[in-house]
């Protein structure tokens, strides 16, 4: 008999490429995963993967096997929803996909309202910067910069997140405009329409501060070390960032809410997404 649970992580490490990415997306050590992978090879008799130092490359049986144990996993978790949407009550675990700045900054007091409403509801906030499956329940609700094109689900706006560019007046006075710095993403953000529009303001100026994280480019900021374009909200409670650059039309990015067709009227996910709908995210 197949271990079922075995062919799910194998599943994950085909998807992900990597023993990392997979225990990352499965919330478990990376060695149980190779475990895992290792007792189904020895069960089934069969090599699946080979190890080409951090990258896994399947076999063509692991390749066939993958794509069999893929659709399983897509019949079980539309079994899984299914079940779900039968629930009637205000009782359960939710979990919400969210950009982990962007949770911290605007989630709290309404979900904690929400939690004192309704003490049998469970929340947990996925805050990481990639985007969380809803197709593979890696989280139940999802708010995104991005609207998707694809996929079956139910997709409403929420607000714009306005962006500005922000330094200390204290730096701004200090510092010539020619040699005013810029601290930025890395280039794994590239592409983000706040990098390009930061791009375009350098004018040949340097970046010299590069973080994968808005919270390292605000305290860089704070510091007094250049230039960073910075989401309105995480200005809320300071006083001591100004406007560096106006901007004859704000960059904005669109915020929306998404959620699979097959859960959007389960009793406890309407009820978290009307608490995060009601959340004044236009600043």
């Amino acid at each position: 008999m197949i271990d079922w649970e075995s062919l799910r992580y194998f599943a994950a490490l085909a998807r992900a490429g990597t023993l990392l990415g997979a225990a990352r997306a499965l919330g478990v050590e990376h060695a149980t995963v190779a475990r895992r992978v290792a007792g189904l090879e020895e069960q089934m008799g069969v090599k699946l993967v080979d190890r080409r130092g951090r990258r896994i490359v399947l076999t063509p049986e692991g390749e066939r096997i993958a794509g069999m144990a893929e659709r399983m996993g897509q019949e079980a978790l539309a079994i899984e929803r299914l079940g779900l949407a039968a629930g009637a009550t205000l009782a359960g675990e939710v979990r919400i996909s969210a950009p982990p700045t962007l949770a911290a900054a605007m989630m709290p007091a309404t979900l904690v309202a929400l939690r004192a409403r309704h003490p049998d509801i469970g929340i947990t906030i996925v805050g990481e910067t990639r985007y969380a499956s809803l197709d593979r329940r890696e989280a139940d609700i999802a708010v995104r910069m991005t609207k998707p094109e694809q996929g079956n689900f139910v997709i409403s706006k929420l607000g714009d997140v306005a962006f500005g560019f922000y330094a200390t007046a204290t730096y701004l006075a200090a510092t010539p405009k020619e040699q005013r710095t810029f601290i930025a993403y890395d280039e794994t953000m590239a592409s983000a329409p706040q990098s390009m529009r930061l791009a375009e303001a350098t004018e040949g100026r340097k970046v010299t501060l590069r973080a994968t994280t808005l919270e390292f480019q605000l305290a860089a900021a704070r510091a007094g070390g250049g230039i960073a374009m910075l989401p309105n909200f995480m200005l809320a409670e300071l006083d001591d960032l100004v406007e560096a650059i106006p901007q004859r039309q704000p960059l904005t990015r669109e915020l929306w809410l998404v959620v699979h067709a097959d859960i959007r009227n389960v009793p406890i996910i309407r009820v978290v997404m009307d608490a995060l709908k009601s959340i004044a995210w236009s600043k």
